[in-house]
């Protein structure tokens, strides 16, 4: 049994009473009902959250490891508040693009792990045979760029190859997540943010959502990480004449603005590019009308030489997988935001996007990932108590609200050792 004045179910907050046995939740009671259980724990008034889902996650283990890997990735998770991640399919090698990678990627992952991982697919040019055999082996849906990812071995899609992935995830009524900016609009940034910030304008995430939107045809769509705020009205009607489409944007374009990057803060540089305090302003917005249905971390490191040098040069990645409530927790409560909406949007609305119907949740049935967050506590971004693997991030000495005191995975408390499992898609009855 656990207890507080504050428990965070589908249908509000509420004191209650959560009620757990072999994993999963049995029970959702007063807050003050007793029953026989081997252990009971009161928490007063702080928060009892779900398991936070995280849909976007560079681990880059096997191949890269030594940027990230499972062990570190999914202790920064825990530490966090996120018992569930879904990993993406590049930055590893090999790339997940066929069954045999997919393979060796759980593998790798096999007795490492601290929290639940599943895994996306990828969609390149050359791999169209292989989507379905990997739709069959569990992976959760299919990654894909419409410009440069940044490696070699994981190219993006051109027009025409996009609508053959279109045709061919419609057929099993599978679900696309795309990178949307479109190559001819960009430019080899310059060295200051300003430059960079300009390379990567509005109009390149305009266009491609666009373009995608116009060719989905029945396809379930997702656009990750949305940036641009210009993009938010496409996205609206698209959706209103039928178009399946998602969107989510990240705790960086919520929290960061573009006049606050100093130049050479590397740490700062993410593709699409953290834009300005309006455009971050009309983003929040998009959130509140439900435009923007999640909110996950595109947890993307690299090693810190990767990250020396100007935003010409520099890797593209933010690191805040750790920090993705509090970050967020601390600038939607100073816009009249309820914690319930961030629980909303970080465990909720990711677990409904990659169908994972026993996260997200304080319901019965649901497994017991559970999180005891207080929301009045405060505390300064340490390096030095961060759990991925490089400690390079754009929130280091930033003021937060909001601390994880304690989680648990399937009902056992996270301990530090690797107790998580590796999931597939839920097959529909």
């Amino acid at each position: 049994m656990v207890r507080s004045d504050r428990v965070f179910t589908p249908d509000g907050e509420r004191p209650a009473a959560v009620c757990v046995h072999d994993g999963r939740i049995v029970a959702v009671l007063g807050r003050d009902v007793r029953v026989d259980s081997t252990r009971d724990e009161d928490f007063g008034d702080l928060a009892l959250l779900p398991g936070l889902v995280d849909s976007h996650v560079h681990v880059n283990e096997p191949g890269r490891t030594e940027w990230e890997g499972f062990a570190t990735a999914t202790a920064a998770a825990a530490a966090g508040g996120v018992t569930t991640i879904i990993d993406m399919p590049l930055n590893s090698l090999p790339p997940t693009v066929t069954v045999d990678a997919l393979t060796e990627k759980r593998e790798a992952a096999r007795g490492q792990c601290v929290v639940d991982v599943g895994f996306w697919g990828g969609a390149i040019p050359g791999n169209l045979t292989d989507l379905k055999p990997l739709h069959d082996a569990g992976v959760f849906g299919f990654k894909s760029f419409l410009s440069p990812s940044g490696v070699d071995e994981f190219p993006h899609l051109s027009w025409a190859e996009l609508d053959k992935v279109l045709a061919e995830i419609r057929a099993f009524d599978g679900l696309l997540i795309v990178h949307a900016e479109d190559p001819a609009e960009l430019s080899e940034p310059g060295q200051s943010y300003a430059d960079f910030l300009a390379s990567r304008p509005d109009r390149a995430e305009e266009l491609a959502i666009d373009g995608l939107l116009n060719r989905a045809d029945g396809t379930r769509v997702h656009i990750l990480h949305v940036s641009s705020a210009t993009a938010l009205g496409r996205i609206a009607a698209a959706r209103a004449v039928g178009v399946r489409v998602s969107a989510e944007t990240c705790p960086h374009y919520l929290t960061l603005a573009a006049e606050e990057i100093p130049d050479g803060a590397t740490e700062f540089k993410c593709c699409p590019p953290i834009r300005g305090s309006v455009n971050r302003d009309r983003l929040w917005q998009g959130l509140a009308d439900g435009i923007l249905d999640c909110v996950v971390s595109d947890h993307s490191p690299s090693t810190p030489d990767l990250k020396r040098g100007g935003f010409g040069e520099a890797w593209g990645g933010v690191s805040s997988l750790q920090l993705g409530l509090p970050a967020m927790w601390t600038a939607a409560r100073t816009r009249g935001h309820r914690l319930a909406d961030v629980v909303g949007w970080m465990a909720a609305a990711p677990a409904k996007l990659t169908g994972l119907a026993h996260k997200g949740r304080i319901a019965v049935g649901v497994d017991a990932d559970l999180v005891v967050f207080d929301p009045d506590a405060e505390f300064t971004v340490d390096p030095g108590g961060l759990r991925q693997r490089h400690p390079v991030t754009p929130y280091v000495g930033a003021r937060l609200r909001g601390v994880v005191e304690r989680v648990w995975l399937r009902g056992r408390e996270i301990d530090g050792e690797p107790s998580g499992e590796l999931l597939t898609r839920e097959r529909k009855s």
